[in-house]
């Protein structure tokens, strides 16, 4: 070994978005003129950068190099102690390569982003919004969630009302609003709510939204029986007020002329006449010829006029294809399609195979997706941010549900619509596993809900520089 080396400290502390350096020293051993350079090695090269890069050192002398890490404040800088290395190659002699070892702490920090999907909810007797709770910091987030209205005019169900979130992950929460008091009659009423993200040792977080409550009746069919209600108590009671006083002589007259009281035979009483059918405008236009039969000798007919319109062919959706293979094999199937930039809709893909592109830089923006057997599916597009300060997207449009052997579309396919960066989903029977394709990080890990669907699965990323490219779906 032709070297000696030293890093002072061996073990150094940094804040997420901060930077700190090591004093890296080495003195050459040997016996001839040497060059070395430095490459960072381990989880946090990324971060790191070596000033000078290559060291030139005479025999006996010695030298120094800075490293300078830099972790940015996002979930990727994992909290805790992380060990690093810089590997150093003689250019005389580069078999003996050497790797001095050090460990970098980095301190952990948290950051949580809540909001409501939708903000605004419109029920007579309950609201269903959904809150999604994004854990930007690089430490676990444990909290619970409360809600609270001025007046106290709501009662809140949530599930779960706690939550456990890994950094870079995201949770869905459900809340049932409830009015305490129904409204009968009348118009609509705005009940403005909060629900808070409550960490330990902290304030809590408020995420504001609008329960929109309908009356049960309109306030003009409560006028209309009111009114008709009035003049039915009036009709009864002028009736027994004035009820006719009937008597009849004809019996007794019918008697002494001798004419029997029975009724007429059914012959002779008269049926009901049936009115004519309205006569349509297609009736009416056509020519006489084809209103009265030919007359003798021709033997001939009228001619059926010729249509011009054509039947245009069905879209190939999700939801054609998982009707036909249900038909084919009964049970719980989920097809989708993707709508790639540039390229538009795919075909349907069905139960675990690929829709979109890979290789080809083409991010998704909206897909098509549609179950069988599960009872309906839901959910929604995390979109690109063009306004984003913190270098994530954000979700950009309400929850959507559909039945089973219905389509149900997420994102956009407008020409200026937001790349997909990733997407949530579930179903209300039953377990759907997702697996996405990002630019630049593949395809990303196998991820299932969990069973009951009170729970929704997220895939693909959260960072505004990358996209979505494929997705692959399973029930």
């Amino acid at each position: 070994m032709s070297l000696w080396t030293s890093l002072e400290p061996a073990s150094a502390t940094v804040d997420p978005g901060g930077r700190t350096t090591v004093r890296l020293r080495l003195r050459n051993t040997g016996d001839v003129v040497d060059e070395y350079r430095f490459e960072p090695v381990g989880d946090v090269a990324p971060w790191t950068t070596v000033e000078p890069q290559t060291l030139r050192l005479y025999p006996g002398t010695t030298g120094t190099v800075e490293l300078t890490f830099a972790p940015p404040r996002t979930p990727d800088a994992t909290a805790g102690p992380n060990p690093y290395a810089v590997r150093i190659t003689p250019t005389e002699h580069p078999e003996a390569t050497t790797v001095p070892e050090g460990n970098l702490t980095i301190t952990p920090f948290t950051e949580v982003r809540a909001e409501l999907v939708p903000p605004t909810v419109k029920g007579r007797f309950r609201g269903r919004p959904k809150l999604a709770v994004d854990n930007l910091g690089n430490t676990r987030l444990t909290a619970s969630v409360s809600g609270s209205d001025n007046g106290d005019h709501l009662s809140y169900d949530i599930h779960p009302s706690n939550v456990q979130i890994e950094p870079g992950r995201a949770a869905f929460v459900k809340a049932t609003l409830k009015p305490r008091q129904i409204i009968w009659f009348g118009s609509k009423e705005q009940r403005p709510y909060v629900l808070a993200v409550q960490r330990s040792g902290a304030k809590p977080q408020p995420v504001e939204g609008t329960y929109v409550q309908r009356g049960f009746l309109p306030r003009w069919l409560a006028t209309f029986l009111g009114v008709f209600m009035a003049l039915a108590i009036t009709f009864v009671m002028l009736w027994i007020a004035y009820k006719p006083q009937v008597r009849t002589a004809a019996t007794e007259k019918l008697q002494e002329a001798g004419i029997s009281t029975l009724p007429p035979s059914p012959s002779a009483s008269a049926q009901p006449v049936v009115p004519p059918l309205p006569s349509t405008p297609a009736a009416s236009s056509a020519p006489a010829a084809a209103a009265t039969p030919a007359s003798g000798g021709g033997g001939g007919s009228a001619a059926e006029p010729e249509t011009k319109e054509t039947a245009k062919a069905p879209e190939n959706t999700a939801a054609v294809a998982v009707q036909q293979l249900d038909a084919r094999d009964p049970g719980r199937h989920i097809c989708y399609r993707a709508y790639v930039a540039g390229k538009g809709w795919t075909d349907p893909e069905c139960d675990g195979t690929m829709a979109g592109t890979v290789g080809q830089n083409l991010p998704i923006k909206a897909l098509n997706i549609a179950v069988s057997g599960t009872k309906g599916t839901a959910g929604s597009a995390f979109v690109h941010d063009p306004e984003s300060t913190n270098g994530k997207g954000h979700y950009n449009a309400p929850w959507s549900g559909k039945v089973d052997g219905i389509d149900n579309y997420i994102g956009s396919t407008k020409k200026d619509a937001p790349s997909m960066l990733g997407f949530v989903i579930n179903v209300q029977d039953g377990v759907v596993c997702q697996t996405a394709h990002v630019h630049n990080e593949g395809w990303h890990g196998l991820g299932c809900d969990e069973p009951g669907g009170d729970h929704w699965i997220f895939g693909g990323t959260l960072s505004n520089d990358l996209w979505l490219e494929a997705v692959k779906f399973t029930v």
